[in-house]
């Protein structure tokens, strides 16, 4: 079993043990850092739902108000105008056969794919690849699209995708450690909203049954929650 150093034991000691509001979780990791670097700063949801029991997946994006903080790496598979259209737009990698190719050799090196829909028909072939990573291109989350230019202005300002994995749970990003507090209170309600917006209709009862604000390598901060909502 891993063993955690003096800071984080410090952090554990010193971190809140009832949940508190989202202000409050974002001034302890402000303040209790679990690392030198600018931590991301993560939002945890456990959802009433699912997938072992037959619910529908919970899957969707968010816009962050004030972005991630990351360089979103966005590579589409498109070809003729829209390719265009893509590279000017500030695409990393753009094509079609030869990025398909490059994929199923194994190469994923990337945040974002972006696909046309007349492209998806080619690659389909490797979705084996790209999907048990999140990165199959989907309707629902606007990574196919005949308007690649928007979809890859997007991602690049900050729109991120989120997807419940097979016990209920979603992690999603909200900024870094180093944004000004009241802009990850901004991001952090805003993908609170995004999930619950997100909520299939079959599910019953409450639907996010707890969150929790961390930093990369800093101690989870539980917050509290009202009718579904982060205060």
């Amino acid at each position: 079993m891993a063993k955690h150093g003096k800071k984080h034991q410090n952090n554990l000691k010193a971190a809140p043990k009832a949940a508190v509001s989202v202000a409050e979780a974002v001034d302890f990791i402000k303040a209790h850092p679990g690392a030198k670097f600018d931590e991301t700063v993560d939002v945890y949801m456990r959802l009433g739902a699912n997938l072992a029991k037959g619910d529908t997946p919970v899957r969707g994006t968010v816009k962050l108000p004030h972005g991630s903080g990351k360089k979103v790496r966005v590579i589409v598979f498109a070809a003729g105008t829209a390719a265009d259209q893509a590279k000017a737009a500030g695409a990393d990698e753009v094509g079609l056969d030869d990025l398909i190719a490059k994929v199923k050799g194994g190469w994923t090196d990337f945040d974002v794919a972006i696909a046309t829909t007349d492209a998806m028909k080619s690659v389909r072939s490797v979705a084996r690849v790209l999907g048990p990573r999140g990165l199959m291109p989907n309707p629902k989350t606007g990574t196919v699209t005949d308007d690649p230019a928007t979809a890859v202005n997007e991602s690049k300002a900050g729109k991120v995708d989120f997807r419940m994995d097979k016990t209920g749970n979603v992690s999603v990003v909200a900024g870094k450690r180093s944004f000004d507090a009241q802009k990850l209170v901004e991001n952090i309600n805003a993908v609170v909203s995004a999930v619950q917006a997100a909520r299939p209709a079959a599910v019953k009862g409450v639907f996010i049954k707890s969150l929790t604000v961390s930093s990369t390598m800093g101690v989870g901060v539980p917050v509290v929650l009202t009718s579904d909502t982060a205060i």
